[in-house]
């Protein structure tokens, strides 16, 4: 018998999402992304230079990284600002280290040139699914940054090389189930997060059973339905990366490249 979602969504349904590009005029590409109720401003700015340890190292090409916060309304009750306790959390932490990975598993460093893309993800509601929201969301917001850095004669080489996209899959009333929402998150058994690239190769799985344990085939289901979810939402990135560009004039050839 089959899970009965608190949303009544299908065990293998996504969530509504959507992508309203260039809500932060100040930052090279920047995209508001949603995931039902989940809401995440991602934004990429340049910095013309590189990190110092890629300099002693004497390592050539560019670097991208990402940081991620929860605002403190972005929960029922008020989250306290990491500055506010003098660091970073250590959920925060993890959650930007791991966007900043999924990112750079898609991007040609080299042809970045000697510069860093920071890519900011601030969530302004959280619902379930932040952290696969943020990569989603963070690489439409890079692809749009990138194509201005094109545009611009900054960049002789188009670097992103595929789109990365990620899904919440988990185990709930014993039933594999897509894109978790809070409610589902925090009743089920098993919890994973997935992040691929557009070719469904995998960059990351996090997963782990909440007290509980799962199996093999359980493990398939939920890749299974990872999968399904993520295929759908590359259609959904470049639909957002396309708007994008269409604000600024005709489609580069490079990013064209992308919609294959």
């Amino acid at each position: 018998m089959s899970a009965i979602r608190p949303d009544a969504r299908a065990f293998d349904q996504l969530r509504p999402i959507s992508f309203t590009p260039d809500v932060a005029p100040h930052a090279k590409g920047s995209v508001l992304v949603s995931f039902g109720n989940t809401r995440v401003i991602c934004a990429a700015t340049v910095e013309e230079d590189v990190p110092r340890w890629m300099k002693a190292q004497r390592t050539p090409g560019g670097w991208v990284t990402a940081e991620y916060s929860m605002l403190p309304y972005s929960t029922l009750d008020r989250k306290q600002r990491d500055i506010s306790r003098g660091k970073l959390d250590g959920r925060s932490s993890e959650i930007q280290r791991l966007i900043g990975r999924a990112l750079r598993a898609v991007v040609d460093l080299d042809k970045l040139g000697t510069r860093t893309l920071w890519v900011d993800c601030d969530v302004l509601q959280a619902d379930g699914g932040t952290r696969t929201a943020s990569i989603t969301g963070g690489c439409v917001a890079l692809a749009i940054a990138l194509n201005r850095l094109m545009a611009e004669g900054k960049l002789r080489d188009f670097p992103l090389k595929q789109l990365v996209a990620a899904v919440s899959t988990g185990i709930f009333q014993g039933q594999a189930v897509l894109d978790l929402n809070y409610p589902e998150d925090k009743e089920a058994a098993v919890d994973f997060n997935v992040v691929m690239t557009e070719k469904l190769e995998f960059v990351e799985v996090q997963g782990s059973g909440e007290e509980s344990v799962f199996s093999g085939d359980q493990l398939s289901s939920m890749l299974d339905l990872a999968k399904k979810g993520i295929g759908e939402i590359f259609s959904l990135q470049k639909a957002a990366i396309l708007e994008a560009d269409r604000k600024d004039g005709p489609l580069l050839a490079d990013l064209s490249s992308l919609l294959r």
